[in-house]
């Protein structure tokens, strides 16, 4: 008797990445690309002084900030904001685990948190200047005194809220404070804590204007003010787009991170979908 074997091919599925991909760069330019031409349309049937065309301000926006502005305005800016959110996620996420491991220090702690928490970050800046004066060190001080809170307050949360039979675990494997801190606690409480950054970033750019409004002789919220005070009208709108962009360019980054960061946390939250 002759057995006779044959191979099923399977035909391989396209891969979906680069359509994936081409999606989602579709939807991101799809919208904005739709408002620039309402707006064009309409700053060409209905003029108006203080709000230029797209043209005018593309013009204005090369004209402004592709050249020495950008080393003496915004690259100074930008330094001091990276430094600043740099400083506020890892101090908050350093106090936020201390105090969220200590219950008595949690306990002592907590209620000032929020009240610094419900201060608005711009009444700083006065203080900040007496302190300090009109330095760099004042505007990256408000940056950080100001965006930190949300890191610490959802640490704390995130490490209170620690499976117990995973603590328990550990406790019976005899792992070490540092080991469970750093393969257990920060990672179970790794997606409040990224909910903190998040907060943090957009509190961040807000203070790295306000710190620079009546306080600098340079930087983005400077030139923003000096624009607006001499009626360069295409020159403020150019900055305000400046700063959207930059806005943008923070949480492009920030999902980058995110999806490392949490990629066991995502991984989760496919399977529980399915």
């Amino acid at each position: 008797m002759t057995l006779y074997t044959s191979t099923v091919i399977t035909p391989r599925r396209p891969s979906r990445v680069w359509a994936k991909t081409g999606e989602s760069i579709a939807y991101a330019i799809g919208f904005p690309l739709i408002l620039i031409v309402i707006w064009g349309v309409w700053a060409t049937v209905a003029p108006a002084k203080f709000f230029p065309s797209p043209a005018e301000l593309a013009r204005a926006f090369v004209e402004t900030w592709i050249g020495p502005a950008f080393v003496t305005d915004v690259l100074p800016s930008l330094g001091r904001l990276a430094i600043g959110i740099l400083l506020a996620v890892t101090i908050g996420i350093v106090a936020g685990a201390v105090i969220g491991l200590t219950r008595w220090l949690r306990e002592l702690l907590e209620p000032m948190l929020e009240f610094f928490r419900a201060v608005p970050p711009p009444v700083l800046l006065p203080i900040a200047v007496v302190l300090l004066g009109p330095t760099d060190l004042m505007k990256i001080s408000v940056i950080v005194v100001g965006s930190i809170w949300p890191v610490p307050l959802n640490t704390v949360e995130g490490v209170r809220a620690t499976d117990q039979v995973m603590k328990e675990t550990a406790r019976t494997f005899a792992l070490t404070t540092r080991e469970r801190l750093a393969y257990l606690v920060l990672p179970a409480a790794s997606p409040r804590i990224m909910a903190g950054v998040r907060q943090s970033l957009s509190i961040a750019l807000i203070l790295m204007v306000i710190s620079e409004l009546g306080y600098s002789s340079s930087g983005l919220g400077f030139q923003i003010v000096y624009f607006q005070r001499n009626y360069l009208i295409a020159e403020m709108w150019s900055g305000i787009l400046l700063l959207g962009l930059i806005g943008v360019l923070l949480a492009a980054i920030f999902s980058i991170v995110e999806r490392r960061v949490l990629r066991w946390y995502h991984g989760i939250k496919e399977v529980e979908r399915a």
